[in-house]
């Protein structure tokens, strides 16, 4: 099934982190997001069937900026009802799924992941499904670390992840 995304709406907010931008589709579901300026990486992002062929810029994107910030002040379920459209293969179109239900406080390892996810030895296809998730924030991969604590990567720096699970613990 191939759907063509026309436009998406792109806002970005001040964090204690710097810049995040979101860009949703003209249903508000989030299509990427992340720590950064550059809306045009983030639509690079997106799975090329939902990828937008234009990005409109907003001031602000209603209840997903609302959720953006709130979850940056301290409101760490804000982002748990927005909605978020990715596309990939099953499984990791599941694992995506999966990362929303890891509560905030409660990280686990790829390894752990993996297992809840249904596939315990799909230690690396967990770990791609973090590298591949393009809903940064709302789809909470950096709740994923490695063996013994370790953060392992994020593609938003480590510096990133650091804060948001401090700020989460």
């Amino acid at each position: 099934m191939t759907t063509t995304v026309r436009h998406a709406d792109v806002a970005t907010v001040a964090t204690p982190l710097g810049p995040f931008t979101t860009l949703t589709d003209t249903d508000g579901m989030v299509l990427a997001s992340g720590w950064t300026g550059d809306a045009e990486n983030l639509r690079t992002l997106v799975h090329a069937a939902l990828r937008p062929q234009e990005l409109r810029r907003r001031d602000d994107l209603g209840e997903v900026t609302r959720a953006v910030t709130a979850y940056h002040e301290g409101d760490l379920t804000a982002i748990d009802t927005i909605p978020v459209h990715q596309r990939s293969g099953e499984f990791l179109t599941h694992a995506w799924d999966v990362l929303r239900k890891v509560p905030a406080g409660s990280p686990l390892t790829y390894t752990e992941f993996a297992a809840v996810a249904g596939r315990p030895q799909a230690t690396r296809a967990a770990a791609n499904a973090c590298a591949r998730n393009a809903a940064a924030l709302f789809v909470p991969c950096h709740r994923i670390l490695r063996i013994g604590g370790a953060l392992g990567g994020f593609r938003w720096g480590l510096p990133a992840k650091r804060w948001l699970l401090e700020h989460e613990g």
